[in-house]
C-alpha cells in the first residue's frame, strides 16, 4: 500500500489544481496565533530531527542555524543550549513572545529600521535572534549566512505560488558546506486544500536540485485522528537533507 501511495504521489497529482492558487495572507497566519490554531506546534520538539541530529550537525560546533517561519519552536532553545547561534523569522509577534516566555528566557526588542513595522527580538544571552516580519522582507536586513537550516513547517506553509521566491531566499542564505534539513508531507492534495501544503519530491528537486544534493532520510506514517477532519485517510512525513553539490 505504501508503495502504491508513493506512485500515486508522483503520477496522479503532478499538477495539483486544488492547491496551486491557494493563498493565505500574513494576517490569516497572525490570526491563527491569536486564536490558538497552532496544532502545528510540537511541544516536545520534532522527533525526526532528534533522530537525525548527528547527521544534521555533522559533528560541528558553533554553527549558525536558521529557522524559517520559526513560530515558537522548542528546537531553537535546544540548539542555543548546545552552543550554536540561532536566527529565526516569524510573522507573529505573539508566537515569538510566547517562545521567550515559555522557555523562560529574558530578551530585548528593537525596531528594524530597514523594514517598517518589523522588530527584532534577541535573547539576553545573545545567541537567539528572532525577526518579526515577512520572510520575503528579510533580505532587506543583512543577517549573514548560515551553516544549517531547519525547515519544519516553512516550505509546507509557503503559498505554492511563492515557492520559487522562497527557495531563492533560502539558497542565498547558505554558506559553503551547508546542511539544509526539511520536513514535508505527502497526502492526497485533492482532499485537503492546505496548509500544510503537499510538496512532492518532483517539486523539491525543481526548487533545490540545481544547487543541492537531495537525500530522503526517512518517511514515516504521520496520520493522526485530526487528519480525518481534513478529509484524509493517510499522510506521511518525509525528512530530506540538502547538501552542497
Amino acid at each position: 500500500m505504501d508503495d502504491a501511495r508513493t506512485v500515486l504521489e508522483i503520477e496522479e497529482y503532478p499538477n495539483n489544481e486544488v492547491q496551486k492558487n491557494r493563498v493565505l495572507t500574513l494576517e490569516e497566519w497572525q490570526k491563527k496565533w491569536v486564536n490558538h490554531e497552532t496544532a502545528f506546534h510540537q511541544k516536545q520538539g520534532h522527533q525526526l530531527l532528534k533522530k537525525h541530529l548527528d547527521t544534521f550537525l555533522d559533528g560541528k560546533s558553533g554553527l549558525r542555524i536558521f529557522f524559517p517561519l520559526c513560530g515558537k519552536a522548542v528546537e531553537m532553545r535546544w540548539f542555543a543550549d548546545r552552543g550554536h547561534s540561532v536566527v529565526g523569522v516569524e510573522i507573529s509577534e505573539l508566537g515569538i513572545k510566547e517562545f521567550f516566555t515559555e522557555q523562560n528566557l529574558s530578551y530585548s526588542e528593537e525596531p528594524i529600521s530597514e523594514i517598517p513595522g518589523a522588530k527584532a527580538f534577541k535573547s539576553s544571552s545573545g545567541n537567539i535572534s528572532l525577526y518579526c516580519c515577512s520572510i520575503f522582507d528579510l533580505s532587506r536586513v543583512n543577517i549573514g549566512k548560515f551553516d544549517r537550516i531547519w525547515d519544519r513547517g516553512a516550505l509546507v506553509a509557503i503559498n505554492p505560488g511563492d515557492r520559487e521566491r522562497y527557495a531563492d531566499i533560502m539558497l542565498s542564505l547558505m554558506r559553503k558546506g551547508f546542511h539544509y534539513l526539511v520536513s514535508v508531507f505527502s497526502y492526497d492534495p485533492t482532499k485537503h486544500a492546505g496548509p500544510p501544503f503537499y510538496v512532492p519530491e518532483t517539486e523539491i528537486k525543481r526548487l533545490f536540485g540545481t544547487i543541492c544534493n537531495i537525500q530522503c532520510l526517512e518517511k514515516v506514517d504521520a496520520f493522526e485522528e485530526r487528519h480525518k477532519n481534513w478529509g484524509l485517510d493517510y499522510i506521511f512525513e518525509k525528512l530530506y537533507l540538502f547538501t552542497e553539490k
